[in-house]
């Protein structure tokens, strides 16, 4: 590793986090009804298209919820609405049950706990493994601290923690660059997890992985339940059947709205889905 490139990745961090304000700095979620996330009757519009029509859900605390469906169904607009990333024309979106997400900026949201990952992996690729975990740490430093911060035990703990999780304890001082697809995705959601974020937002994360890699994911995600609510958008059917084991709700999007919801083998015997996502 080299200074400038400790002094370029610690100043991104801190630009993305001199973003915020103390509106969110004080603020305190509170998940006393169980639910983590309410959406209602979101509706986007680009150039006259409804990329989300009335859309609906509710993510449970500690809930595993997979979304499938065609492409065009609105499952990226959907993420970017409670992201912050896109405001839609109508509808609420909630974080627990007090906190309003369509008044917070993408930096607020992310820093009062919603994690998104994107499809394609984005790390640090010319820093270790090591050092991107160390990046992503939730403290509040500034770029001049990040460079010279002594980590503590607990936090050392925490990155050994995660690394555990993410299955790249064996490499560590490995430069990010130089890992497969898989364990670029593995990275950026201990990156993720690195915050401690209530809710994470997974677009589909197993694209152009391996069979064992995609089946370490799948274990990943199911150690993550009921520590973190986790929405997962994914095509890969035998992926999804991995993470909802038979007993966990899939809901399924069509044209901006959900077409379906419930058990995996509820929705693929539902003669709707099969005609316009399944049986394509």
């Amino acid at each position: 590793m080299t200074p400038d490139l400790m002094a370029d990745g610690a100043e991104r961090l801190a630009r993305h986090r001199s973003k915020t304000t103390s509106v969110v700095e004080g603020e305190q979620v509170y998940f006393g009804q169980g639910v983590a996330l309410y959406v209602d009757e979101i509706t986007v519009s680009f150039d006259g298209f409804r990329a989300l029509n009335k859309l609906s859900l509710t993510i449970d605390v500690g809930e595993l919820r997979c979304i499938i469906g065609p492409n065009g169904a609105g499952k990226t607009t959907m993420m970017d609405c409670i992201t912050g990333k896109t405001r839609p024309d109508s509808g609420t979106v909630f974080f627990g049950s007090n906190v309003d997400l369509l008044r917070l900026s993408e930096p607020q949201i992310a820093q009062i706990g919603v994690g998104r990952k994107f499809q394609k992996p984005t790390v640090y690729e010319q820093l270790s493994v090591f050092e991107n975990l160390e990046l992503a740490l939730k403290a509040d430093r500034g770029v001049r601290a990040a460079l010279f911060h002594r980590l503590g035990s607990e936090q050392l703990g925490r990155i050994e923690e995660v690394l555990k999780l993410i299955h790249l304890q064996g490499e560590v001082q490995r430069t990010a660059g130089l890992l497969s697809h898989g364990q670029k995705q593995w990275l950026e959601i201990g990156m993720l997890l690195m915050q401690d974020p209530k809710l994470l937002l997974l677009d589909e994360p197993v694209a152009g992985m391996t069979d064992e890699e995609t089946e370490r994911t799948a274990e990943l995600f199911l150690t993550l339940e009921g520590k973190h609510s986790l929405v997962v958008v994914e095509h890969d059917m035998k992926f999804v059947d991995q993470l909802t084991q038979g007993r966990k709700k899939v809901t399924v999007l069509h044209e901006g709205s959900v077409l379906a919801e419930g058990l995996l083998s509820d929705v693929q015997a539902n003669e709707k889905v099969v005609e316009v996502y399944l049986g394509r």
